[in-house]
Order: structure tokens, then sequence, then C-alpha cells
């Protein structure tokens, strides 16, 4: 069943991911508005990895693209720190216009890639782990919980959420950040560890609703 999800997830995100390239591709490359592209397709290869596990089996190259799930999570979810800043300057806020805000969102998302790597990546122990019919290595040596950097980082989506349904009447991303924070912390009674993922994917696809939606009001 597990297994079933994470190929969902996958197909979801790369669904994203094109749709992402559209609006890209209509309203330019080259703009923070983006970033989270980078995100989507980091995801579209962790559920990929993980939905492929036991089609590739246990050994050195289901460990190394295991590993490179980690790296990857540690250094682009924290861009999603400076889309929500860059999201806020869309709405219209004074302060978030302003060089000192883009100079330190750059500076928390860069703090946060140090926090999760000597946090997490550094003493990183995986394992492999066969759970719910799905084969992956989880880091074994982490602590119970969500990471620091993924609190941060949702604190930052929270608080950009707020602005832009005050500016711009817009409540979806801030709907999509209270369904993941909230989905993530109440524990399931289901036997299944990707149902919880679903939380996530709602998350990011508010966030490329709510690039939509600026794209189309920056018009």
């Amino acid at each position: 069943m597990d297994t079933v999800l994470f190929v969902g997830y996958a197909v979801a995100y790369a669904a994203l991911l094109v749709w992402g390239c559209v609006l890209a591709a209509r309203h330019g490359w080259l703009t923070l508005a983006n970033l989270p592209l980078v995100v989507v397709a980091g995801l579209v290869y962790d559920n990929t990895v993980i939905a492929s596990g036991r089609l590739i089996g246990d050994g050195p190259l289901l460990e190394s693209l295991n590993m490179a799930r980690f790296w990857i999570h540690a250094i682009v979810t924290p861009l999603l720190v400076v889309w929500a800043w860059h999201a806020a300057r869309r709405s219209g806020v004074g302060w978030a216009r302003t060089r000192t805000a883009g100079v330190v969102a750059w500076a928390a998302a860069v703090a946060l890639v140090a926090l999760e790597f000597f946090t997490v990546i550094r003493d990183a122990n995986i394992e492999p782990q066969l759970e719910y019919g799905v084969l992956s290595y989880s880091n074994t040596a982490a602590s119970g919980g969500p990471p620091l950097m993924v609190l941060f980082v949702a604190a930052a989506l929270l608080a950009a959420s707020v602005i832009v349904w005050k500016r711009q009447k817009w409540v979806w991303l801030f709907v999509g950040t209270v369904v993941m924070v909230a989905g993530s912390a109440v524990p399931l009674p289901v036997e299944s560890g990707a149902v919880t993922n679903a939380f996530e994917l709602v998350l990011l696809a508010s966030i490329m609703a709510t690039k939509a939606r600026q794209d189309s009001v920056a018009k």
C-alpha cells in the first residue's frame, strides 16, 4: 500500500513541477518566485527513490540514493524561507521590499542549511528499513520529532501566509501551512508510514497555487 502511495506522490509532484515550469515559461524564469520548483524537483526524486527501494534492492546503490535524499532535503528546503519573504514582498508589504529583509532571508536560509548539516547530516547513520512494504534508509542517529530546520521553515511560511491572506485576500497558503503543521504533529491511527506525507504535498500544492495567484495579480 505504501509503495503505491509513494508512487502517487512522485507523480503528483511531477505534475506540480510541470505546472510550475509552465508558469515560469509564461512569467519568467529568473525570479525568486520559482524557488519552490527546486523543492518540488527534490520531492520528485525523494518519493521516486523511496517507491523504488524494493525494486533496486538493499545495497550500496540504494544507500547512496537515500543519502542523496538527506542532502537534497538539507540544501533545498531552506530555500522556502527566501520564497516566503519574496511572497510577502510580492504582496506589497513595505518592509519586505527593503534590501535588509532580503539579506536576512538569505542569511536565514544559509544558517538553516548549516543547522541541518550539523544536527542531522554530519552524524547521520543511515540503516536499511523495511516498513509497510517499503525499503528505504532511515537515519538512526536522528532524534524524534521534526528537525529544527523544518520548524523554522514552517514558521517562515506561516508568517508569510498570514501576510498574503491579509494583503491579497488569498487564504490557501495559510490553509496549506496549517494542514502540514497540524498533520505532522498529530499521530494518525493508521498502519502506514506514507499517509502523513500527504500533508507535505498539500503544503507544496498551496505554495504553487499561491505562486500562480501572485503571477496573475502581477499582470
